[in-house]
C-alpha cells in the first residue's frame, strides 16, 4: 500500500499533537487531557531515536491502522543519517499467508453481508509462523537492532519494549480513506465488512496482547499524526494511570455523522468542524473506543482507555472489578436528532442471545434521558396494546422488500419527550429516538448490537440501505411490554431519595433488567458524595459548571453535556456549583 494516499476520511480535524493549539471553549471542550507533570511526553521521531541508541536494541510492537512504514522510514532515515549500521526487521514477514489468515479469522466474521460476528478466541500468535518469529537473532554486526510491528514482541527478544498506538475513531477514519487493512491482511474490505473484523477480531486479538504488555512497556508512543509522534516513558503513563484511576477524570470524546442526525452538537459544541453534515452520535464514554489524553509541557499523548482498565481496573471499578474484569461497563453517549430525523425503529438483544451469538459478556440495556428537545419532540417505546406480532412481522417484511413507508404508530406507542424525562430500554423493548431530541444515552456498554426493523425508507450518508434486522429483531422482542404496562414500567417518576439543606437527590430507578442505577442530583451551592467503592459516571445537565474536587486534591471543571467519571478509589469528591442557577447532576452508577 502506497503511504502517500490520504491518511484519513472525514471533515474533522485531528486532535493537536499540543495544548498550546487548543484554543479552550468557555463551554463543552472536545479535547479534555490529564497533566503529568512537566516534562513528561516528548515530540518526534529524533527524541524517539535517542532513546533508541541508548538501548541498542528494542522491540516496537502496536496496533493495527498504524502507519507502520511511515515510522520505519522515518527512524531508518534519522539512525542513518547518525551513522548508525541498522538491522531492521518487520514483524509482518513473518505472517502466515493471506489464504491462512482469511480462512482462519472467517469463522469469527458472520456470513459476507451480515452485520456481526462473534468475538474471537485467536490470540495474536495465531496470526505468525512462531517457529520462525522466536528463532530471529541479532545482528552482532549492526549497530542497532530493531524489530518493528504489530506482534513484534512475540519474537521473545529480551530488549526495551516501544508500542505504539492509535485512537479507534482515527483508525476508522483512515479505514473510510481506505489507507489502512485489517490486522495481517494486504486486501482492503469494504467499509462495513472492515469495522466488523476489526470489532470481533482485531481489537479482541490485539487488546488482549496489550493487556499482557501493559507493565512491561517502555516507551508509550501515540502515532495519530501523520508526520509525527508523540511519546513518554512506560512509567510515568502508570503512574498518571494510577493516580488517574483514584481521582476526577474524562475520556475524549469523538463524534460521528449519522442518516439521522441533528445539529445540536455542532451548535453548541464550538470546536466541532462546521462542514460535518451533522453529528448523530457522541462517543462521550463507550470504554472500547474512548482514549484518555494525557498532557505534559504542552505535549499531548492519547492512549487507549482499556490501557487504564487493564492496568487499574480494581481501583476504577472497586467493589464490582471482581464481576467486570478490565470491562468498563457504563456507556454515556448522545443521540442528536435536532433538525434531524427519526432513529430506526429497534431493539436489542437478550443476554443468553448475545453471548450465544455474538459472544459478549454483557448486553446492550440502555436508558434515554432527554438532556434537550423541542416542543414536538417525541420517544417511541413499547407495544400499542392490541400489536399482533404476526401481523406486525408481515408489514415489516413488506416494507423492506417494497421499500415501503408504514404507520408505525398502529403498533408502536409514541410519548411526548421533556427535558429531564428518563425512558427505560430493557434489552428486547422495541424504541426508537425521535426527530428534534438531544438523547444522553445511558446505558450497558455494548453498542453496535442494534437490531433494525423500520428505518423510515431512507438511505444512509453514503446513498445506500442501511441494514434490516427483522429476523434478529423478533428472536428477542418482548410483545408484553405494551399497553399501559409501558407507562408504568418503562417511563420514570423521579423520587426523593433523600435532601439536606438545598440539596435534593432523586431516584430515577431502572428496570430490573439493568445492572446500573440513576440518581440526579439537585443543588444551589455544593454537595459532598461519597464513592462506598463504587465508579460514578456524571454529567451536569443543568446549570453552567461545576467544579469537582476528589479527595486526592485534585479539581477539575465540567461545563453543560461533558461526561466525567470518579473511580471507586476515589473514595469521595465535592461538587461546587459555579452557575446562577440550580444545578443538576446526572449519576449512574452499578447497583
Amino acid at each position: 500500500m502506497s503511504i502517500e494516499e490520504p491518511m484519513r476520511k472525514t471533515e474533522q480535524e485531528i486532535m493537536p499533537a499540543r495544548a498550546s493549539q487548543i484554543t479552550k471553549p468557555l463551554g463543552y471542550d472536545i479535547y479534555p487531557y490529564y497533566s503529568l507533570g512537566d516534562n513528561k511526553i516528548f515530540n518526534g521521531y529524533s527524541s524517539l531515536c535517542d532513546f533508541i541508541i541508548e538501548q541498542k536494541t528494542v522491540v516496537i510492537d502496536g496496533y493495527v491502522g498504524v502507519y507502520w512504514n511511515k515510522l520505519i522510514t522515518a527512524l531508518k532515515e534519522d539512525l542513518i543519517d547518525r551513522g548508525y549500521a541498522l538491522n531492521l526487521i518487520e514483524s509482518k514477514n513473518y505472517l502466515k499467508s493471506q489464504a491462512q489468515l482469511n480462512e482462519m479469522i472467517a469463522p469469527f466474521l458472520g456470513t459476507e453481508g451480515s452485520v456481526w460476528g462473534t468475538k474471537t478466541t485467536l490470540t495474536l500468535a495465531d496470526y505468525f509462523n512462531m517457529p520462525a518469529l522466536t528463532e530471529i537473532e541479532k545482528s552482532t554486526s549492526a549497530d542497532i537492532n530493531i524489530i518493528t510491528g504489530c506482534g513484534a514482541s512475540l519474537s521473545d527478544w529480551k530488549a526495551a519494549l516501544i508500542y505504539v498506538d492509535l485512537p479507534k475513531n482515527e483508525i476508522q477514519h483512515r479505514m473510510s480513506a481506505g489507507s489502512i487493512c485489517n490486522l495481517g491482511l494486504d486486501l482492503q474490505k469494504e467499509q462495513t465488512e472492515m469495522y466488523k473484523c476489526f470489532y470481533f477480531v482485531d481489537w479482541v486479538v490485539l487488546n488482549n496482547h496489550k493487556k499482557a504488555l501493559i507493565n512491561d512497556i517502555d516507551i508509550f508512543v501515540d502515532a495519530q499524526w501523520e508526520d509525527s509522534i508523540n511519546w513518554a516513558y512506560g512509567k510515568d503513563i502508570r503512574k498518571g494511570l494510577e493516580k488517574m484511576s483514584s481521582s476526577v477524570f474524562r475520556a475524549r470524546p469523538w463524534f460521528a455523522p449519522g442518516a439521522w442526525g441533528g445539529q445540536w452538537m455542532k451548535e453548541h459544541m464550538p470546536q466541532l468542524d462546521r462542514n460535518e453534515v451533522n453529528y448523530a452520535w457522541s462517543f462521550e464514554l463507550i470504554a472500547p473506543e474512548n482514549g484518555i489524553v494525557f498532557e505534559s509541557s504542552s505535549f499531548l499523548l492519547e492512549v487507549s482507555f482499556d490501557a487504564l482498565m487493564f492496568a487499574q481496573n480494581k481501583n476504577v471499578l472497586g467493589v464490582h472489578a471482581a464481576k467486570f474484569g478490565d470491562e468498563f461497563p457504563i456507556r454515556f453517549d448522545f443521540l442528536d436528532t435536532f433538525d434531524g430525523g427519526n432513529l430506526s425503529i429497534q431493539c436489542h438483544p437478550s443476554l443468553k442471545y448475545i453471548q450465544r451469538e455474538f459472544g459478549e459478556n454483557i448486553t446492550q440495556d440502555e436508558t434515554y434521558y432527554i438532556l434537550d428537545c423541542k416542543d414536538d419532540a417525541k420517544v417511541y417505546l413499547g407495544f400499542q396494546d392490541n400489536i399482533n406480532p404476526t401481523e406486525f412481522r408481515d408489514t415489516l417484511e413488506k416494507s423492506n422488500l417494497y421499500n415501503e413507508e408504514i404507520d408505525i404508530e398502529k403498533y408502536v406507542q409514541v410519548h411526548q419527550a421533556k427535558k429531564h424525562d428518563l425512558f427505560l430500554i430493557p434489552n428486547g423493548t422495541v424504541h426508537s429516538a425521535g426527530a428534534e431530541n438531544l438523547v444522553l444515552e445511558i446505558s450497558a456498554t455494548p453498542y453496535i448490537f442494534t437490531f433494525k426493523m423500520y428505518d423510515w425508507v431512507r438511505l444512509d450518508l453514503n446513498g445506500k440501505p442501511r441494514p434490516i434486522n427483522i429476523d434478529h429483531a423478533f428472536k428477542n422482542l418482548d410483545f408484553n411490554r405494551k399497553g399501559a404496562t409501558v407507562k408504568q414500567e418503562l417511563i420514570i417518576k423521579p423520587s426523593i431519595l433523600f435532601e439536606d439543606n438545598d440539596f435534593i437527590c432523586y431516584h430515577l430507578p431502572t428496570h430490573k433488567e439493568h445492572f446500573y442505577d440513576v440518581h440526579r442530583l439537585e443543588f444551589e451551592a455544593e454537595v459532598e458524595v461519597e464513592t462506598n467503592n463504587v465508579c460514578h459516571v456524571l454529567m451536569l445537565v443543568e446549570g453552567a459548571a461545576i467544579t469537582v474536587e476528589s479527595a486526592d486534591g485534585a479539581i477539575m471543571t465540567f461545563p453543560f453535556a461533558e461526561t466525567f467519571v470518579i473511580p471507586a478509589a476515589a473514595g469521595s469528591y465535592k461538587m461546587i456549583n459555579k452557575g446562577s442557577e440550580r444545578a443538576k447532576v446526572i449519576k449512574a452508577f452499578l447497583k
